[in-house]
């Protein structure tokens, strides 16, 4: 069960159950937690068809509503209505934990959107995974100078430090 506020301010309660009830069409597999960058990213073990209402949604993810709406906004989910409420399907949500893991891995919301069409458009998945490589080694390669800048920046002020205290004992 989900609840929102009404435009009476008004706590409107949302049964899933119902609303499972009255769209037939939600129950269409995911198949988004075949993935790498899923990672146990199962949706929930309610089946495929189990619908969620956005708060429900936002605290299994740890995100917030106007994260959700931001990525609908994007086009990188799509969820399905029933009236005016937003209900999450299995599929939506491993596709927003797809999401979620490839911002915390670095990868802009344009590359996350090319994961996700290759993964519409190719089921075997071979060109996602190819391109996932491709994009893998070169994020790590991004990283990798990263760190060594950052490791030069650390020699330096911990010279410039030492210098510091030098000076001050004088």
């Amino acid at each position: 069960m989900g609840s929102r506020k009404g435009r009476s301010g008004a706590d409107d309660t949302v049964n899933m159950h119902d609303l499972r009830a009255s769209n037939p069409s939600s129950a269409e597999g995911s198949g988004a937690a075949d993935t790498p960058l899923a990672n146990g990213a199962d949706g929930g073990a309610d089946g495929d068809n189990a619908l969620m209402g956005i708060q429900d949604v936002a605290r299994k993810l740890g995100v917030t509503l106007r994260t959700l709406r931001f990525y609908e906004k994007e086009g990188l989910i799509k969820p399905e209505r029933v009236g005016t409420t937003r209900v999450y399907t299995r599929r939506e949500i491993a596709r927003m934990q797809l999401i979620l893991r490839g911002k915390r891995l670095g990868f802009s919301i344009r590359e996350i959107g090319e994961f996700l069409d290759l993964y519409d458009a190719d089921p075997e998945h071979q060109e996602q995974m190819q391109r996932l490589i491709d994009k893998v080694r070169e994020r790590l390669s991004e990283l990798e100078e990263q760190r060594v800048a950052l490791e030069l920046t650390i020699e330096e002020l911990t010279v410039i430090e030492q210098e510091a205290a030098a000076r001050l004992k004088r």
